[in-house]
């Protein structure tokens, strides 16, 4: 079975769909650890609360980057961790973790990359950034992660038409629902294979 550690930052939306999912067995993986740079976010308490294994590890723990990339690999590896997921991380992974982890580290974002990715390009700036260019179409994609802001290689993406009267808040709302369904649909195919956890 998929043993998944999730890091997560802030309101912690695609964690508690995620969690909910695993306790349900429609994900079939067990959350084997929960990290937050944030002790405080909601995420963090979401986790908490539902008994999960949590870590806090942030500049704040760690104030050296490379001992903080060493504790964050430690933590995952000694919880058994076989993939990783990035649930509204607003970190870059360290070298350690990303070389270990190699291929089996994944996030989700609200275009369809290479459009609309890069540093800089997250949350509501995103589909600003769409509405703005004018496109008939955006969506959302999972990938994995490098070194590089959402350079890794798209494992899924899910198309959204975008409407002449749109904005961005609508946008905004119909690709979230369809990034939940295409991340939890990711989650239940990478279970079904060995090429992400034993890479």
């Amino acid at each position: 079975m998929m043993r998944l550690g999730i890091l997560s930052s802030h309101e912690g939306s695609l964690l508690q769909l995620v969690m909910d999912c695993c306790a349900s067995k429609k994900i079939p993986a067990t959350i084997d650890l929960v990290i937050s740079n944030n002790s405080h976010s909601r995420a963090y308490k979401r986790a908490t609360a539902t008994g999960a294994t949590t870590l806090h590890l942030s500049s704040k723990t760690h104030g050296d980057p490379d001992l903080l990339d060493k504790a964050m690999l430690d933590a995952l590896v000694d919880h058994g961790v076989s993939q990783v997921l990035l649930a509204g991380f607003m970190r870059k992974i360290g070298p350690r973790t990303l070389a270990h982890f190699r291929g089996r580290i994944i996030n989700t974002h609200p275009s369809l990359l290479p459009r609309f990715g890069g540093k800089g390009f997250y949350g509501r700036r995103v589909h600003e950034a769409v509405l703005a260019s004018g496109v008939k179409e955006t969506g959302a994609s999972v990938h994995q992660v490098t070194d590089e802001y959402d350079k890794g290689s798209v494992i899924a993406q899910v198309h959204v038409p975008v409407y002449a009267l749109d904005t961005v808040e609508n946008i905004e709302n119909r690709v979230k629902s369809a990034e939940r369904d295409l991340l939890v649909n990711t989650l239940i195919e990478l279970s079904k294979t060995d090429i992400f956890l034993h890479s």
